[in-house]
């Protein structure tokens, strides 16, 4: 029988929800934007320059970049919401008790191009579904925490 969340924990479950959802979708762009730039740099031997010489945003050749060079913008940009992503992923893992096979799954959204659009999907819905169950406890216990407050 598959492990349920804790009961002071349905409380937090909907904000975990919303913060992977966020993170999901911002990582994914940012992968698809880091695939597109790799095939330009490696495929086409161009960098993506914002803000030089040959107007606002360029394509010029690979190490020439004499302004932003936003392919690294983008490189930076994804890793560090990878991170977010890692972190919002963890939380509603471990807040949901999920086996860890599901944890990897899901981390693996934020490294294969389009795998976060993917999942998020039936990632949502499972938890959403659990919330809709189990709303008559979540309501009790915000009741009490609002009570001690």
């Amino acid at each position: 029988m598959p492990r349920q969340p804790k009961p002071a924990d349905i409380s937090r479950i909907p904000g975990a929800l919303r913060l992977y959802q966020v993170s999901s979708t911002i990582t994914g762009v940012f992968l698809l934007l880091l695939c597109i730039e790799m095939v330009i740099k490696y495929g086409f031997g161009h960098q993506i320059e914002l803000g030089g010489a040959q107007g606002f945003l360029a394509l010029v050749p690979t190490d020439t970049v004499a302004a932003v060079n936003l392919s690294t913008g983008i490189l930076i940009a994804h890793g560090w919401f990878y991170v977010l992503y890692l972190f919002a992923d963890f939380r509603l893992w471990s807040l949901m008790r999920w086996p860890f096979w599901r944890f990897v799954l899901i981390a693996l959204g934020g490294v294969v191009p389009t795998l976060s659009f993917i999942v998020e999907v039936p990632v949502a819905r499972t938890v959403k579904r659990f919330l809709a169950e189990n709303a008559e406890e979540t309501a009790a216990i915000a009741e009490k925490a609002q009570a001690q407050a």
